[in-house]
């Protein structure tokens, strides 16, 4: 994805500061038996362990490095923080143990509704997690089911629906681990404006499933992570994720991602320090798309409308001593099925 012969020839305008931000990563299994999509192979994670180690990167617990990245806090501290989604039991069986070795803090996200069922987690299993030092468990729904208003949905509906399987998996977690952390991942990654409205009122952090690292500009609800399946962990591009900055625009001033017109338009405005021309901008399955600049303000859009229910535009920005600055915007198409 990475073009370095023109990052290296289209360099900014002035030196760019030497601070750091927060990368999160995101798993689901870690097993080579499970489907590929949502899989990183055991050899694979602990090359992704080893490599942080290698690195000299801190991994630190998720909720005091997000709030410390969103503060502008981190300076030149370079954080990793380690997710994982779902609660699957390889977690536990295969993850948990060279976390433990290695001494790195992680976090479960948990839809409560399957934990005991086959593949998943027991609740056992999850408080004793609970009481080993830097395991946080948080919300990641009760159902597991798609959060975003449907296109048939009335307003009202769908309220009852997400504040249902929000606060059913929030009283479960509580009930059953305790005082549980104000963090939520959503969903398959989708979100909309009145689910971000939700998690902001609650006061929750909000992890979608869009890459990028988590900078001062980041917004809370919509809080990027690099997704790790095997297919886009290979350890030719890690480093360039582990010692990514975020793109300096703001967030919350971006879209939320719904589709009304396929392919949408995503428009930006870069900072004064930063050149348009070096911005490089992907699509998913349709390769590099062509930049319409006005002074700062950038405007992308894909070639071709797309037939997947999620895509993204992905963006990056050379930020000097071999770092980029990433990016990534989320889309959903609600018209196209639900998984």
């Amino acid at each position: 994805m990475l073009n370095r012969a023109l990052a290296a020839g289209l360099l900014v305008l002035a030196p760019l500061p030497a601070w750091s931000d927060l990368v999160v990563l995101q798993y689901h299994h870690i097993s080579d038996q499970t489907p590929a999509s949502t899989s990183t192979s055991p050899e694979l994670f602990e090359a992704h362990l080893e490599r942080i180690r290698t690195l000299g990167l801190e991994v630190e617990p998720l909720e005091s490095a997000t709030r410390a990245a969103l503060g502008g806090e981190l300076n030149d501290q370079e954080q990793v923080a380690i997710t994982f989604d779902d609660a699957y039991a390889s977690v536990w069986t295969t993850a948990a143990p060279l976390l433990e070795e290695y001494g790195y803090p992680y976090t479960i996200f948990v839809n409560t509704d399957a934990v005991g069922t086959r593949g998943y987690m027991t609740w056992e299993q999850l408080k004793q997690a609970r009481q080993r030092d830097g395991v946080t468990v948080a919300n990641h729904s009760h159902d597991h089911g798609h959060l975003a208003r449907r296109p048939d949905e009335s307003q009202q509906a769908w309220r009852q629906r997400a504040r249902a399987s929000l606060d059913q998996a929030q009283s479960i977690l509580e009930e059953r681990l305790g005082k549980t952390a104000p963090m939520f991942a959503y969903p398959y990654g989708e979100y909309d404006s009145a689910l971000e409205a939700m998690m902001d009122k609650r006061g929750w952090l909000a992890f979608g499933q869009q890459s990028g690292a988590i900078g001062e500009m980041s917004d809370a609800s919509r809080l990027p992570r690099f997704p790790m399946a095997t297919a886009f962990g290979q350890l030719d591009g890690l480093d360039d994720k582990l010692r990514s900055r975020a793109l300096p625009v703001d967030a919350a001033a971006l879209p939320d991602g719904i589709v009304d017109d396929n392919p949408p338009t995503l428009t930006m405005t870069l900072p004064d320090n930063l050149r348009s021309e070096a911005l490089n901008c992907f699509a998913s399955g349709q390769g590099r798309m062509t930049l319409e600049p006005d002074r700062q303000q950038v405007t992308v859009r894909a070639p071709e409308p797309f037939s997947s229910r999620r895509f993204r535009y992905n963006c990056t920005y050379p930020a000097g001593e071999g770092r980029f600055y990433w990016f990534s915007q989320q889309w959903v198409d609600l018209s196209r099925p639900e998984d």
